[in-house]
Formats: structure tokens, C-alpha cells, sequence
């Protein structure tokens, strides 16, 4: 079995990897997530037969009780709520890193790492390191978390000499992992933990809501280095792999995520995307009125359109209204209208949201299309039917150059012959920012909860 638990973790991270692979795009997720099964089972298998197991009591006993958890979660959780479910999951491998690394350090002879007071210097740093990570993701995801569900505000919460007290923080942490490795010191040792956890609140707390795509994926980065810390520590190589996969790649997705969003990585952390903008009121933009439409208005503009282009934003999500948007674009179809839909990358609160409820939609794959690759087409466009978003669509990004959000790359929706713009009501976006389309000479705002408006524009098209 010495020998054929590497091979068959070998096997386990082939699979994680053709499952990422996978997850790329939507035509192969199904097929990656069917590796990134199989590969753990595989990995769960083979460490249950290793011969270092003594009881499986405790084993089986919290994988019935994480199971059974899972799985209800997984009933019960609605796709608007799966940012906030991607946050907490990230902070329970956080926690898992945390416990797994004092566990190492209290006992250090059921790891092979050396005696209580005597471990490796290597395997000191290594717990560390794994302990420190892991509790900046369990504390800083619990507050990504608290945002996303609303139990904390969405806005930058920032206080005087914020920045100074993470630096300090910080420095204390790389003094402390000294100390341990000099002293083999317990109170230290537990005094990382503390400060990790607090150094995880300070981090989070003071960046904005709009900033957190970044944030989530972020977390997934930290949650995989952690992970792959502890790996080191229990010396196994499928869980170094796996970490370092899950790290890279949401370190490479959050690069992905400020490009969409014009910003520096510094940037976000710093946090205060739109923190300073005061909304603009709701009678108009200067000296322009919005001009506010009906769902008889919309339906007649869209079923004599020729083309038409959908953009979901959360708000779609928060209505959970794409069921009655693929039923409207259904219809229009049937009518003879060509209908596309507009993915932003840093649409929803997190990475790829409307294209997970666009799926549970089944809306078929080659009908949506990345900003790259359709922005062009608004200008050809008879409707941009803008569903939920916002931020996103703001021309501010592109001709003012005193928005928070200049120059980040945005949906040129302004450019079709006519907008929709279905919104609750003429406030700012989740980042705080005023949005001039809503002023535009072609815009035409339907105010209301997007799942009404849209089942009320398909019953307006049927008759």
C-alpha cells in the first residue's frame, strides 16, 4: 500500500486538474465536474486503506455528519445565494487548516514531525504558515460572507490608520513564526492564531461591495495555500497539489477579475471603490429626466426589434428571474428576433454568477457571450435589454475622468438604438456610483422587481 497510495494520489491529482480544465467552460463543466468527483473519491478512498489510519469511528462519524450537512445545503441553498455559500465554504477550509495545524503542533509524534518542544524547524514554519493563512481566510471569509447576506454593509468600512494597523499586524505575525521556530513557544504559537484572525477582519471589513468578485476569488487563493501548507506538514502530496491548484488558480482568477474591473489587486484591498459618491437624486441627471416606461411599452419596442441583447446583472439573480428571461427570449425568438445575452466578468457577486443561473435557465451555451466578444454588436443592436445591472454598464467608465470606476471595461449598452433598463428604482449601483444611462435620450427605465416587469412584458408580447 506504501507504494501504491502515491500512484493512486497521483491519479486523484490528474483528475483535479482535468477538472479545473474542464470547469473553463460551460459546454465541459458538467464533464469536469465529474472529474473533480471522481478524483475525490479516489483521494478519500485511498487514505481511508493506508495503514497509518488506527480508527475509522471518528472518520465515518464526521463524514456522515459533513455529508448530511452538504447535502441539505445543497437542497435547500437558492443560486442568489451562492456567493455567500462560496465564502462560507472557503472559510471552513480555513478552518480545517487551523485545526489540522494544532493538532500538528500539540502532537507532533502522530505526524512524524518530531517530539512536543522539539519539532522541525521546517515543519515549525510550514504549521506556521498553514495556521496563519487559514485563519485570515476563516475570519476575512466570514465577513465577505456577512456582506454578501447583508448582516454586514456593503460599503467600505474603513477607520483612521487602517492600513498602518494591517502592516504592523502583519510584521507581528513574521516576528511571532520566528519566535516559534527559535522557542517551540505555545503562547506564541496561539498568539499567531489570535492575530491572524484579527488581521482577516481588518483586511475584509473595510472593501467595498463592489469589489467583492475580487474578494471571493481572493479567498479561494488564500484557502488553497493554506490548504496546501498543511500538506506539507502531514506530508501528503496530493493535498500540496490540490492547494497549490486551488491557489494558483484563484490567484490567477482575481487577476482576471480587477483586469475586468480596471483595477490593481493593491487597489482592492485597499478597499473604497465608490465609497465617496454621493447618489444622484432620482429626478434627473443635471438638467435631463429619465424617461420612465411600462411593460406594454417594452413589449411592443422588443417584439418589433430585430435584435436584441439581454444583460443580466444581480439583480436578475436577487429576483431570480431568469427562468421568465430565457421564456421571454423564447418567445421572441419565435417571433423571428435574434437574442444574444452579455456577460460581464465581474457580473453578480462573484466570478461567473449569471453564467451559473443562466445554465439553470438553459439558455443554450451559444447564445451567451463574454463582453470581448459582443461589445461591438450593441451598435447593431435594436434593444439592450439591461435586467439587474448596473455598474456595469456605466458610461461613466469611459468618458468621466473623475468616476471611481474610469476606465474600467464596461457593456456599451448605451450604443443600441433603444435600452430597457429594469431596476427597483433610480438608485446607485451596488458600488454607490451614479449611472447617467439612466438620463440617456435612448434609455427607457422599467421600475420594479425584475421577475414581475419581465412576466409582465411576456404576457404583453403573447397578447
Amino acid at each position: 500500500m506504501e507504494t501504491l497510495a502515491p500512484l493512486l494520489y497521483l491519479v486523484s491529482s490528474v483528475l483535479f486538474i482535468l477538472a479545473l480544465r474542464g470547469l473553463s467552460h460551460p459546454e465541459t463543466s458538467r464533464q469536469g465536474l465529474n472529474f473533480g468527483i471522481l478524483g475525490m473519491c479516489i483521494a478519500i478512498l485511498t487514505t481511508l486503506i493506508t495503514p497509518a489510519i488506527p480508527s475509522y469511528g471518528l472518520i465515518i462519524g464526521g463524514i456522515v455528519i459533513g455529508g448530511t450537512i452538504g447535502t441539505i445545503t445543497a437542497l435547500r441553498i437558492k443560486m442568489t445565494a451562492l456567493p455567500q455559500l462560496v465564502a462560507a465554504f472557503h472559510s471552513l477550509v480555513g478552518l480545517a487548516a487551523v485545526c489540522v495545524a494544532i493538532a500538528a503542533f500539540h502532537n507532533p509524534e502522530a505526524y512524524g514531525i518530531g517530539t512536543l518542544g522539539h519539532i522541525h524547524i521546517s515543519s515549525l514554519i510550514e504549521m506556521c504558515l498553514g495556521v496563519a493563512i487559514g485563519a485570515i481566510t476563516f475570519s476575512g471569509s466570514i465577513v465577505a460572507w456577512g456582506k454578501l447576506q447583508g448582516i454586514i454593509s456593503g460599503k467600505p468600512l474603513s477607520f483612521s490608520g487602517q492600513h498602518l494597523f494591517n502592516i504592523c499586524f502583519a510584521l507581528a505575525l513574521i516576528l511571532m513564526t520566528a519566535l516559534v521556530c527559535l522557542t517551540g513557544s505555545t503562547s506564541v504559537f496561539w498568539g499567531i492564531i489570535l492575530v491572524s484572525l484579527v488581521l482577516g477582519v481588518t483586511l475584509i471589513i473595510p472593501i467595498g461591495g463592489a469589489d467583492m468578485p475580487v474578494i471571493v476569488s481572493m479567498l479561494n487563493s488564500y484557502s488553497g495555500w493554506a490548504a496546501a501548507g498543511i500538506g506539507f506538514t502531514l506530508q501528503n502530496p496530493l493535498l500540496i497539489i490540490t492547494g497549490a491548484l486551488v491557489g494558483a488558480s484563484g490567484a490567477i482568477l482575481s487577476y482576471i477579475m480587477c483586469k475586468g474591473m480596471n483595477r490593481s489587486f493593491l487597489s482592492v484591498l485597499l478597499g473604497g471603490f465608490g465609497a465617496d459618491h454621493t447618489p444622484t437624486a432620482a429626478g434627473g441627471y443635471g438638467d435631463k429626466a429619465a424617461k420612465i416606461g411600462s411593460a406594454d411599452d417594452a413589449a411592443f419596442i422588443m417584439k418589433n426589434a430585430a435584435r436584441v441583447i439581454i444583460v443580466p446583472g444581480y439583480g436578475m439573480a436577487v429576483a431570480q428571474a431568469q427562468h421568465v428571461v430565457r421564456e421571454m427570449a423564447d418567445i421572441l425568438k419565435a417571433h423571428g428576433v435574434d437574442v444574444r445575452y452579455a456577460i460581464h466578468p465581474v457580473a453578480g457577486r462573484m466570478p461567473g454568477h449569471m453564467n451559473v443561473l443562466l445554465a439553470e435557465a438553459n439558455v443554450p451555451y451559444d447564445e451567451v457571450f463574454e463582453l470581448d466578444d459582443i461589445n461591438r454588436d450593441f451598435a447593431q443592436a435594436d434593444v439592450a435589454y439591461v435586467i439587474g445591472a448596473n455598474d456595469i454598464t456605466n458610461p461613466a467608465a469611459k468618458n468621466d475622468s473623475s468616476s471611481p470606476i474610469y476606465g474600467m471595461p464596461v457593456l456599451d449598452v448605451e450604443r443600441a438604438k433603444t435600452v430597457l433598463f429594469v431596476k427597483r428604482s433610480m438608485g446607485s449601483g451596488y458600488a454607490g456610483i451614479d449611472n447617467p444611462l439612466f438620463f440617456g435620450d435612448n434609455t427607457l427605465m422599467l421600475l420594479g422587481d425584475a421577475k414581475k416587469m419581465t412576466e409582465e412584458i411576456v404576457k404583453a408580447i403573447e397578447s
